[in-house]
C-alpha cells in the first residue's frame, strides 16, 4: 500500500508535469521527483522536444540519487528517440525503488521500461493516481490508443446562444480574461484548425503571443516558443495571399479540394498544401484528423465558425466543446452557435457538462459530447 509520503511526491509529480502542458508536445509533459531518506532531492518536469525529459531533469538537478526514490507520473522510456532510455538513466544513477503512476500507452514503451527497471533489479509500483496522471495528458493518450489526438471546439457565444451579428461582426463578444484563457488554450494545442470563413472575415493570425497569456515571464517565453501548427480549410483555394495566417510568425498547413490543383500564390507564402477529399458535407475531416495525428498532434484545438464546428460534431470528431458564454443579448437575427439543422426532439444531441467555472466576466462551460451508436 503506497504511503502518505509517496502520495504526495506523487501529487507534486502531477503538478510538475502540468508545468510542462504548453512546451512538451508532441512528447507526453510528465513529472518526476526524487526523494531520499523522505526528503526531496530533485525534481523535474519535460523540456521542448529533443530536451530533457523529466527524469533527467530531476537526476541532474540531484546531482547524487543513489538509493533514491523516483515518483513519476508515466512510465520511463525505454527506447531511444531524440534522447537516450530514462529507464537506463535510473538503473545508471543508483534509483532503488521507482514509484510510476500509469504505463504508458505508447506501443515503443507499453511495458517495456517497468520491465527493464525490474531486471535491474529495482522495486518497482505503478498505479499510483493513475487516474489524474491520465488526465494530465488525455490528448497523448487518444494519439496512442485511436491514431488521432484529443479534439476540442472552442466557441464564444452571447448568453442567448448567439456567435456573431448577422453581418458577421464577432469582435468582441467576451471579455480580456476569457481571451487570455484561449490564448493558454492555444498555447496548450499542436494544431489550431479554422475554416476560410473566419480567415476571410477576420483575418486572424492563429498565433500564441505571450503578452496575452496573461502566465509569469518565463512560462510565457517557455508556452509561446514554439507556435501551434495552423490548418486552414480552404477547399477551393479563397486564402488571400496577404491573410495574416500565412505571415509566417508560425507554420501553416492549408487544406484544399483534391480536384483542385496546389496553388502557387500559397507555395510562394510559404504554407504547405493538403489535398482532401471532398464530399457532400465538404472535406474530410476524418482524414484531416488521420494526418494530424500522424504528424504526432496531441491536441487539436478547433477555432472557427458555425458551419465548421457543426460539421465536426456531425461527424462525431469532437472530444470536448468549450463555449465561452458572456453576459450580453445578441438577439434573434445573430448568428447562432453551431449551424446544426435538427428538426425534431429525438434528434438532440445530448451532452455531459464537465466543468463550468468563471473567467472574468465570463463563463466557461466544458461538455463532452454523447454520441449514439
Amino acid at each position: 500500500m503506497p504511503t502518505e509520503l509517496d502520495t504526495r511526491m506523487m501529487a507534486r509529480a502531477l503538478q510538475l508535469a502540468r508545468r510542462g502542458q504548453y512546451s512538451a508536445m508532441p512528447n507526453p509533459h510528465v513529472g518526476c521527483v526524487l526523494v531520499r531518506d523522505g526528503q526531496v532531492i530533485g525534481e523535474g518536469f519535460t523540456r521542448p522536444a529533443g530536451g530533457n525529459h523529466a527524469e533527467i531533469e530531476a537526476l541532474q538537478a540531484a546531482g547524487d540519487a543513489q538509493g533514491a526514490t523516483a515518483y513519476v507520473t508515466l512510465e520511463p522510456c525505454s527506447h531511444t528517440g531524440k534522447t537516450g532510455p530514462c529507464a537506463d538513466a535510473l538503473v545508471a544513477a543508483g534509483v532503488s525503488r521507482v514509484v510510476v503512476a500509469m504505463e504508458d500507452p505508447n506501443p515503443q514503451v507499453a511495458g517495456a521500461g517497468l520491465a527493464k527497471l525490474r531486471a535491474a533489479g529495482l522495486q518497482v509500483e505503478v498505479g499510483l493516481l493513475a487516474a489524474d496522471a491520465g488526465r494530465v495528458i488525455p490528448g497523448f493518450i487518444a494519439r496512442m490508443s485511436r491514431g488521432r489526438g484529443r479534439v476540442r471546439a472552442k466557441l464564444a457565444m452571447s448568453l442567448d446562444g448567439r456567435t456573431a451579428m448577422a453581418s458577421g461582426e464577432s469582435q468582441w463578444i467576451t471579455g480580456p480574461a476569457a481571451r487570455a484563457d484561449v490564448q493558454r488554450l492555444r498555447a496548450m494545442s499542436c494544431a489550431l484548425v479554422t475554416g476560410i470563413g473566419t480567415i476571410l472575415a477576420d483575418d486572424c493570425s492563429l498565433t500564441v503571443r505571450a503578452g496575452e497569456l496573461d502566465l509569469p515571464p518565463a512560462e510565457a517565453a517557455l508556452a509561446s516558443q514554439k507556435q501551434p501548427l495552423r490548418v486552414v480549410l480552404d477547399s477551393r483555394l479563397q486564402t488571400p495571399p496577404g491573410a495574416k495566417v500565412l505571415d509566417r510568425s508560425a507554420p501553416t498547413l492549408l487544406c484544399r479540394d483534391a480536384a483542385l490543383p496546389a496553388s502557387t500564390d500559397i507555395a510562394a507564402a510559404g504554407a504547405e498544401q493538403l489535398a482532401l477529399q471532398r464530399g457532400a458535407a465538404g472535406l474530410d475531416l476524418a482524414a484531416l484528423l488521420a494526418e494530424l495525428g500522424a504528424r504526432q498532434s496531441n491536441e487539436i484545438l478547433v477555432e472557427c465558425g458555425p458551419r465548421l464546428a457543426g460539421a465536426f460534431l456531425q461527424a462525431g470528431l469532437l472530444d470536448e466543446i468549450i463555449v465561452y458564454m458572456a453576459p450580453v443579448l445578441m438577439g434573434s437575427a445573430a448568428r447562432p452557435l453551431l449551424e446544426l439543422p435538427l428538426e425534431r426532439m429525438a434528434d438532440k444531441v445530448p451532452l455531459a457538462i464537465a466543468d463550468m467555472r468563471r473567467v472574468g466576466e465570463d463563463w466557461r462551460i466544458t461538455a463532452i459530447p454523447r454520441y449514439r451508436g
